[in-house]
């Protein structure tokens, strides 16, 4: 329910809106994760187990491209992966400087989880919308990145 302080301001609220779905989204997520017994998982771990259930094998630097974080970020989240058992490092091939990222057998197995959270979220946000609704939302989100993406 949208509190008066925020019906009272119309469409001055976007960010706050943001913000808040944000919160109950990772709330929603974190129980799932409990629910799973996926301890020390967190939704900051999401975009990156997407790219490499997507990906196969990665860079931390197209990660934190693809996920549109810097590389620090992306570097303590992976080493917390690490350090859970779901990802690991390795060499590249043709160039030993650079480390790629990819799921252990035990990320591996976890997909069927993610995918399920990714439902049940999923689902929660768009009840009672129809097609035509989601993407008329995610234009709208996209329009309001682009504009706080060109100063």
């Amino acid at each position: 329910m949208i509190s008066n302080y925020y019906a009272a301001m119309k469409t001055d609220h976007a960010i706050a809106l943001i913000s808040t779905i944000r919160d109950n989204a990772n709330k929603l997520i974190n129980k799932e994760l409990r629910t799973r017994n996926l301890l020390g998982l967190t939704p900051s771990h999401g975009a990156i187990l997407f790219e490499l259930f997507h990906s196969g094998i990665i860079s931390m630097k197209e990660i934190a491209e693809r996920i549109n974080r810097d590389k620090s970020t992306v570097t303590a989240l992976i080493k917390r992966l690490m350090t859970l058992g779901y990802v690991e490092k390795i060499r590249h091939p043709n160039d030993s400087r650079l480390a790629l990222i990819r799921l252990t057998k035990k990320g591996l197995e976890m997909k069927p989880d993610f995918d399920r959270i990714s439902k049940i979220l999923l689902d929660r946000i768009y009840k009672g919308y129809s097609t035509k609704d989601k993407e008329t939302i995610i234009l709208g989100l996209e329009r309001l990145l682009k504009n706080l993406q060109s100063f």
